[in-house]
């Protein structure tokens, strides 16, 4: 708590947690100022330490200062005298692409470059803050975050179901932890992935050094486990569409097995994919894929399939959406190429 802070009346004692780091398991030593750094966007050094001074970092519930070596398993935690700006959801009236909608729960097929709830650096424009526009009292999640059942990242397009009751938003929650949701991506990612249909399993948790990626760990003890089913619906030579189906769902599960495969998604910058993987050196390749990039200016994932026991009337229900149209544009470029194009020898 920063003492510096003048007193007001309506200054309360309550705390409010603005980040939590749960450090993994193989953690080399480090300051906490260093660390912190490396996991908070747009941090600079000299402010986390003046928040150490102030008292406003924790670790295992103790406040530290900017010299303490950070260990494996600490909880860090910074708590601020005011609430984070993502906890306040501020109705806005954008419109929603709804494929079904009944008194418990509605479908939304997400467009790409669409936030699903507010976080560091998008405090607006959000599908929470569509929701709150077009729906009153919706129920809460864990997370305090309305109608919200599970998420899809910022870049990635296709189906999210949202619960309208707490009785639907506690059904399909033990539905998606229970594991018996039926979930579909459709990918396109670099290489020719050899076998036509395969399993990829292995923990994911935060990458120890870049807080913004996930990370495949042999470790069994550190992170949660996840398991991902492929099958290739079409070869292009150097790249590869495949169907993905989620049996857990981790942050950026598709994106981290398959990179981890040694197949990153097409166009994905966070894992490399937006980097010529595989292909020729000549310039017209180059200029090829440059194109593709332009169709597609995102990692190439969509959630084309959704299915789960509707909460009130038991029924299975199973909601298939279309691939939209830019990743539908970089197919055909692919298609286009790899019927005219003799490739050369795999990389």
């Amino acid at each position: 708590m920063n003492n510096n802070i003048d007193t007001t009346e309506d200054l309360e004692d309550e705390l409010f947690e603005h980040y939590r780091f749960d450090v993994p398991k193989g953690q080399l030593l480090l300051r906490i100022d260093k660390y912190l750094m490396n996991m908070i966007p747009n941090a600079t050094r000299n402010k986390i330490q003046n928040a150490a001074t102030a008292g406003d970092i924790y670790v295992n519930d103790i406040p530290v200062k900017s010299n303490y070596k950070v260990k494996p398993l600490d909880v860090i935690r910074i708590m601020l005298s005011h609430p984070p700006f993502e906890n306040r959801v501020d109705p806005e009236d954008i419109p929603l692409d709804i494929v079904y909608e009944d008194d418990a729960l509605l479908l939304v097929n997400k467009p790409p470059d669409f936030v699903v709830h507010p976080g560091h650096g998008n405090y607006t424009g959000t599908l929470v803050n569509a929701l709150a526009h077009h729906f009153e009292n919706l129920p809460m999640n864990s997370s305090e975050r309305p109608g919200l059942v599970h998420r899809i990242d910022k870049d990635t397009s296709g189906l999210l179901v949202i619960a309208k009751t707490e009785a639907a938003m506690t059904h399909l929650a033990k539905q998606f932890e229970a594991k018996t949701t039926e979930r579909e991506y459709i990918a396109l990612v670099w290489g020719n992935v050899v076998e036509d249909e395969g399993t990829i399993e292995g923990n994911i948790a935060r990458h120890v050094k870049d807080r913004m990626q996930m990370a495949v760990f042999a470790d069994p003890e550190i992170g949660k486990p996840a398991v991902t089913h492929y099958k290739v619906l079409e070869r292009f030579g150097y790249v590869t569409l495949v169907s993905c189906i989620l049996e857990t769902g981790r942050t950026h599960q598709i994106r981290v097995h398959m990179k981890h495969i040694g197949h990153p998604l097409f166009n994905d910058e966070r894992y490399g994919g937006h980097l010529i993987l595989k292909g020729t050196t000549f310039t017209k390749y180059k200029q090829f894929i440059e194109n593709c990039f332009k169709a597609l200016p995102r990692q190439a994932l969509h959630a084309k399939t959704l299915g789960f026991v509707h909460p009130n009337t038991g029924e299975y229900m199973r909601f298939d959406t279309e691939l939209p149209q830019d990743f539908q544009d970089c197919i055909e470029k692919w298609r286009g190429y790899s019927k005219t194009h003799a490739t050369e020898e795999e990389e």
